[in-house]
């Protein structure tokens, strides 16, 4: 079947866009607003776009049927920090609560039953029980339509010793067991006892035949 975009309404489009580009990671993003409220919510629209700068991405749409930025997209825009805290299984639960459509008055990380610790160099505290948490400045935010690309620079990564392979350092993400995000609402892959090793092969391995 081919949809053609101008074709097909919104929501076609993203229903097809998040089955395809799938699975993703998500992004438990804390930001503070102006006065200091704290607001925690997932953006699976998410990933890293380069290491040096360090830079990560986000994709936030307005809220649902107005023209109004999400409280994410206002805080960062007026403060310029964020931290992107890591989901992994055991914070599966209070992400979701977090992705509830909660007043504006109402503490997501309070009705999550999650607390918070300083981070590094920014203001803005990362999650307490995330086993790893990346501290971000605004390096800019591109307005799309009723959408925004906001790029956030990596100051500072915060990770728990035990999943440092400190040889690299590498990320013992077997460890880790970090989920993603599928189509529709609700749908998760985890990636305990998923993962497969397919070593790069190099030109001179290439020209002696070895495949």
């Amino acid at each position: 079947m081919i949809f053609e975009v101008a074709k097909s309404s919104h929501r076609q489009i993203y229903n097809l866009l998040i089955g395809l580009v799938a699975p993703r990671p998500i992004a438990l993003i804390t930001s503070h607003n102006a006065d200091g409220r704290l607001n925690a919510a997932p953006f699976s629209a998410y990933n890293y776009l380069c290491t040096d700068p360090p830079v990560v991405g986000i994709g936030v749409t307005n809220r649902p049927g107005t023209y109004t930025p999400k409280d994410t997209a206002q805080n960062i825009r007026r403060t310029g920090e964020f931290v992107v805290n890591v989901v992994t299984e055991d914070l599966l639960q209070q992400m979701n609560i977090c992705a509830t459509d909660f007043p504006a008055e109402i503490d997501e990380l309070e009705m999550a039953g999650l607390e918070t610790t300083p981070s590094t160099i920014i203001h803005v505290p990362r999650i307490r029980t995330a086993h790893a948490a990346l501290e971000c400045v605004e390096h800019t935010t591109l307005e799309i339509g009723n959408s925004r690309i906001i790029l956030g620079r990596v100051v500072a990564m915060y990770v728990e010793d035990q999943f440092v392979d400190p040889a690299g350092p590498y990320i013992r993400a077997e460890e880790l067991h970090a989920i993603g995000r599928m189509n529709g609402l609700g749908s998760y892959v985890k990636t305990r006892d998923s993962f497969l090793t397919q070593p790069r092969i190099s030109y001179s391995d290439w020209q002696q035949g070895k495949r």
